[in-house]
């Protein structure tokens, strides 16, 4: 008996030799067809049309250093063990571009790997007739902000000469390259004088960066007034001076919301009153304080709207300043992004403005960023900030005045 067509057990028709099927069941075109033919072609046109892979080049030990670090994903995700094998690399494949971008990754990424800042160092010793003051700011930036003095014995008089030679050829990247050596407590008398020269100074009043730089030297003429006794050269005048840090660092805005200034702020509220301190004060010469207490000589916190919150700037210029009895004590957040990575050291930035605080007179009182990070909300961060207070013999409420 004849089944019927596509029953279960027929069969499907044998496709003739040299067609294409489509799939069981489905129709088939012959292999010599113009549809086949046409795809065939479409085929081997797309295969022409797409050029073949070019070579990879061979990078070599600068090269690929260079390689290495422009790419963005290596920048946005540093990893210390690739930086670490940097310093392998031998001297002759080593270029400025290579050092300069290291440079920069260190600085941006807070990493304070001795091994590649020394060879930094080194580079910039062993290469100095060849660099110019436009590169050497960038190569000397890591030093500064990770607060690391190599211990290159050739490191200063290197950068001693460079300034007396190129100086008056850049004046904004020698004014940084003084700001590096600033953070560093190693500022040479002789590009000071230089910098604080009449003739400078009128040289930079009428360039695009006349603002910054006037700040900068601002910085400087803060460091020679407070760290350097024996420096007698000229200065900058009174009149060419403007506020250092007249408001928070940017790196404490962008990162504001991580911040613990707020709740440390609010502890105060209720732990003191609004009255008995003031946040985000900048004193002079212009540094921001995070939270600034008066006190008196017997330990108690007094309204601050009673008193004058600064201490007097220059110091030395106040004979009569000792007779204040008022100490200022002031509350310093000492963040996770204030140190280099993966350390205890201060970014150069940071320990300067405390230093500076402290050499005016000003009373520090840190809080680091662990002992803030284990309090478990408000009461036991109001408890943590009174014992810290009370270390300090201050006093506050009805029996402290």
């Amino acid at each position: 008996m004849r089944r019927p067509r596509g029953e279960p057990g027929s069969r499907a028709p044998r496709p003739t030799e040299g067609a294409i099927c489509a799939g069981p069941g489905e129709s088939c075109f012959p292999s010599d067809g113009p549809l086949v033919r046409a795809l065939e072609q479409e085929r081997r046109c797309r295969l022409h049309s797409k050029p073949p892979p070019s070579p990879q080049p061979v990078l070599h030990g600068g090269q690929r250093l260079e390689a290495a670090l422009s790419c963005p994903r290596f920048l946005r995700h540093p990893q210390q063990h690739l930086i670490r094998s940097l310093a392998e690399a031998r001297p002759e494949e080593l270029t400025p571009q290579v050092m300069v971008l290291l440079a920069q990754h260190l600085a941006r990424h807070r990493l304070r790997e001795p091994q590649l800042l020394e060879a930094i160092a080194h580079f910039l010793v062993v290469q100095e007739a060849q660099l110019n003051s436009k590169v050497v700011q960038k190569l000397v930036l890591p030093f500064g902000r990770l607060n690391y003095l190599p211990l290159e014995e050739q490191f200063m008089p290197c950068l001693e000469r460079i300034l007396a030679r190129e100086a008056g050829v850049a004046p904004l990247a020698t004014v940084n390259i003084l700001m590096s050596l600033c953070q560093l407590r190693c500022l040479p008398f002789r590009a000071l004088r230089f910098v604080f020269s009449p003739g400078f100074i009128n040289h930079i009043s009428g360039t695009p960066h006349a603002l910054i730089m006037r700040r900068y030297l601002s910085l400087l003429d803060t460091a020679v007034e407070l760290e350097l006794p024996g420096y007698r050269g000229p200065r900058l005048p009174r009149r060419q001076q403007v506020p250092i840090f007249p408001q928070p660092l940017i790196t404490d805005r962008a990162r504001c919301k991580y911040s613990h200034k707020d709740i440390v702020a609010e502890g105060l509220r209720q732990l003191l009153g609004e009255e008995k301190y003031r946040q985000d004060l900048t004193v002079p010469p212009g540094y921001c304080t995070d939270f600034l207490l008066c006190v008196s000589s017997s330990g108690a916190v007094l309204p601050v709207r009673t008193q004058d919150p600064f201490l007097p700037y220059p110091p030395r210029s106040c004979p009569h300043a000792t007779q204040d009895p008022a100490q200022r004590v002031v509350l310093t957040l000492r963040e996770r992004w204030h140190f280099c990575r993966d350390g205890r050291v201060l970014l150069g930035s940071r320990a300067l403005r405390e230093r500076h605080l402290g050499l005016m007179g000003y009373q520090l009182l840190p809080l680091p960023f662990e002992e803030l990070e284990s309090q478990r909300g408000l009461p036991q961060l109001k408890s943590y900030l009174r014992q810290k207070l009370q270390a300090l013999g201050l006093r506050w409420g009805p029996e402290g005045g």
